[in-house]
């Protein structure tokens, strides 16, 4: 398999002068992971511009690597936080990758920017004509927004209408439209139909669909991936053993890192999440839930769920509380009684609410497999409670104000309580099962082929053509950048 990098001569002509008009550099993939790459005149310029502005120059800062400032800070190394055993209650080192710190809040520009990018530097997406349009729950349809506005073009994002307030107010300033679809986070189907009604409106448009773009998992695969094994060499010790990474299925970009670290480490596991509530990869179920960012009811097109080891199913009502207990003021002083380090509780608000599940998963695969304290565990924070408030708030106004007996039983029954219930490891046989649910979502709805599902599970080179297509697109990069001339 391989992402199409055919260059249309005129559309990219007209790209270039788009860039040269707007001030428009883009940076490689190599910059991404290597920030000391990066020119010391767009440091230089990033001094003076804030974390979330709609400047172009915040190309630059999608990357793990950001200072953890809102405003003119540089780079540095991967943001990672390993969570203590007095929080977590399991002996196992549970580390981190914190996504505050991208432009947006969240990690999914980075996403959207492995989806738009090759196509804008071939010249296949037309800036000056076409719309980029971005379905998505939640974040990623705020990141291909953000970088469609600092690579001048026009966006439309589609999300559920049930989404928390912050996402939409936000997305009103940047997208050039917002078209909420009915339902919440598990209804990605009426997403979907959205998408065939803009492509059958005559409208010149390229969708931008990351439960099947191949740029999205290449992004987690090159950059995320990288970024956890530079986390890994900073944090391991002499004794210490790599076990896996865990995260929400969702649109199976994060995953992708864990492919990425698996070829380093192959006794290493993939643990795979999704919600209690829509357990379709652990029992081909469907639901409703509240973790918002993690999708549903289907298993996206580019999950290689070949490469899968674990599901793991995590309650809903779970994260919400520990949500409450992690931010609100009594929660918090409970932690510390419990022990918890004011330094890491402090950070709590790193975790949004994907970032809680995550955790729950890591934390269950460290039961499961009895790992003990030289036994590490990787995971990320795709965002943090700053994209939450809104659900602080009516959490609060429906259950009245959290107090230390609530933070007692959460902390027992959510972290100390966390069991290896709802979790499969995954035979040759449960992999295929989950393999064979993309046919009904992908074949017979969305138009993909018999023969491609076909070889995504038995073409071994099907998963590995396109990993090594980081250093083809940052060369295509590089010629679009010496012709805008900047």
């Amino acid at each position: 398999m391989k992402i199409d990098l055919t260059i249309e001569k005129d559309r990219r002509a007209r790209a270039i002068q788009r860039a040269r008009e707007r001030n428009i550099v883009i940076p490689t993939f190599a910059q991404m992971k290597n920030p000391a790459l990066i020119p010391a005149k767009v440091k230089e310029e990033l001094a003076k511009i804030g974390l979330w502005d709609v400047h172009p120059r915040n190309l630059y800062r999608i990357t793990w690597k950001n200072d953890p400032v809102a405003h003119g800070g540089g780079f540095g190394g991967v943001n990672w936080l390993e969570l203590p055993p007095s929080l977590t209650g399991v002996p196992a080192r549970i580390i981190v990758l914190v996504g505050k710190w991208f432009p947006t809040g969240a990690h999914k520009v980075g996403a959207a920017f492995g989806c738009l990018v090759p196509r804008l530097v071939t010249g296949q997406f037309d800036p000056t004509t076409q719309k980029a349009v971005w379905p998505s729950t939640g974040n990623f349809c705020r990141g291909g927004a953000y970088d469609s506005a600092l690579l001048a073009c026009t966006s439309i994002a589609i999300l559920p209408e049930g989404m928390s307030r912050e996402r939409f107010e936000w997305l009103s300033k940047i997208a050039g439209e917002v078209i909420a679809t009915p339902g919440t986070e598990s209804n990605v189907k009426e997403i979907f139909d959205k998408c065939w009604e803009l492509r059958k409106s005559g409208q010149d448009l390229m969708i931008f669909n990351q439960f099947d773009e191949f740029g999205n998992y290449l992004w987690h695969y090159e950059i995320t991936g990288h970024a956890m094994e530079e986390v890994l060499k900073q944090a391991m010790r002499p004794k210490d053993e790599y076990r896996g990474m865990a995260s929400a299925t969702g649109s199976a970009g994060t995953i992708a890192s864990g492919d990425y670290m698996k070829e380093l480490f192959p006794a290493s596991k993939i643990v795979a999440s999704e919600a209690l509530q829509c357990p379709t990869l652990l029992e081909n179920g469907f639901g409703a839930h509240r973790i918002e960012g993690i999708g549903d009811k289907h298993v996206p097109w580019i999950h290689n769920s070949k490469n899968t080891d674990v599901v793991a199913a995590i309650d809903d009502q779970a994260v919400v509380n520990l949500s409450r207990l992690f931010n609100e003021p009594a929660g918090r002083a409970y932690l510390a009684k419990k022990g918890v380090p004011e330094g890491v509780i402090g950070q709590l608000d790193l975790l949004g609410f994907s970032g809680i599940s995550n955790v729950l998963t890591a934390i269950k695969a460290a039961k499961y497999y009895e790992m003990g304290e030289h036994d590490i565990m990787l995971t990320v924070l795709t965002d943090s409670m700053e994209l939450y408030q809104s659900r602080l708030k009516e959490m609060h106004a429906e259950y009245g104000e959290y107090t230390e007996t609530d933070a007692a039983a959460d902390f027992a029954r959510y972290l100390n309580g966390e069991s290896t219930d709802n979790m499969i490891e995954l035979t040759y046989a449960d992999r295929r099962r989950v393999h064979n649910l993309k046919y009904f979502t992908w074949v017979e709805q969305q138009g993909r082929t018999y023969e491609e599902i076909q070889a995504q599970w038995y073409d071994r080179d099907y998963w590995t053509g396109f990993r090594s297509q980081a250093a083809e697109i940052d060369a295509l990069i590089e010629d679009f950048n010496a012709e805008v001339g900047l």
